[in-house]
């Protein structure tokens, strides 16, 4: 079971989903790609997490303009325009009778090749899409006793070397993090940029709270993220100021509250970073605040929707 921010509680009904691959819904034991696939060799491809709230996907064109933005940089041809992708997307879920508690990851590659090789050349076909969708819904403990954080030495790199604001399958700089935390004994990493200042974590935001004030990073050096954005809107909103700014490892030891956000869990309190206690180590005013906002802003989209 994955622990920190994506801990949940396994529900039996997923080993009989049905997933989506290449406009064929086939169930989650017979649901393969080919080892000559682009996104298995190479990690080629980009992917989104979505939620499927109240027969609604929450923030779907959001999602959508990032994906569609990430093929563009990486010059993939996705195949399906964004109303077709759309209906994929609710076939899949229609088809399993979802309509509530969902997690949904939308992948894809650049599909097959003619031989293990890097040059996109020599692909061969369209593109490999794969829908997953799984009942899954976060620990509702994480979000009240909140996770603890390690900084690791793996750094967010430089767009010139592989841009973090890419959503891409290539994620092993992440997965070096997510191990350096856990071997420590951590939920989760967090990870710095190339100058030292805060950046994000290995598969959340981060955010923290001085004198009242919410600060997260400037952005540059990480996924361009849609509850990081929404949080931050949800702040402005309701006269919470927000600072999006450089800031060191000084600055979250010595900060009141500290949490994370990410479309799979929400906001999570993070309260303990390398050892240090943050705030009075409990889930804070302001993150419970942003929790409840953030939880109506959910329900309001799927409702307009």
């Amino acid at each position: 079971m994955a622990k920190g921010t994506h801990d949940y509680q396994d529900d039996p009904r997923n080993q009989h989903i049905l997933v989506y691959v290449n406009g064929e819904l086939v169930p989650r034991q017979e649901a393969k790609v080919s080892v000559f696939d682009s996104g298995f060799i190479l990690g080629d491809g980009i992917w989104e997490g979505l939620r499927l709230h109240n027969g609604h996907i929450a923030f779907l064109q959001a999602h959508l303009d990032r994906l569609y933005e990430g093929a563009k940089a990486i010059d993939l041809d996705i195949g399906l325009n964004r109303d077709d992708l759309t209906s994929a997307l609710h076939r899949t879920a229609q088809a399993n009778g979802m309509s509530n508690g969902v997690h949904i990851r939308l992948m894809v590659t650049r599909g097959l090749k003619t031989t293990p090789y890097q040059d996109p050349r020599v692909t061969v076909g369209a593109a490999t899409i794969v829908i997953i969708p799984e009942y899954k819904t976060p620990n509702p403990t994480v979000h009240e006793r909140g996770i603890r954080l390690f900084t690791v030495h793996v750094r967010r790199g430089a767009p010139d070397i592989q841009d973090p604001k890419l959503n891409s399958h290539s994620k092993l700089n992440c997965i070096l993090a997510c191990i350096q935390a856990t071997k420590a004994g951590f939920d989760e990493a967090l990870m710095l940029d190339p100058h030292g200042f805060v950046a994000t974590c290995n598969s959340t935001h981060f955010f923290i709270v001085r004198k009242g004030e919410v600060w997260t990073s400037t952005g540059k050096y990480c996924l361009n993220g849609i509850t990081r954005n929404n949080i931050i809107k949800l702040c402005r909103q309701h006269g919470i100021t927000v600072n999006p700014t450089d800031f060191s490892l000084t600055d979250v030891y010595g900060s009141e509250e500290a949490f994370v956000t990410g479309t799979f869990a929400g906001v999570v309190p993070a309260v303990d970073i390398d050892g240090r206690v943050i705030g009075s180590g409990a889930r804070g005013p302001t993150t419970r605040r942003l929790q409840e906002l953030y939880a109506a802003l959910i329900d309001e989209e799927c409702r307009s929707r």
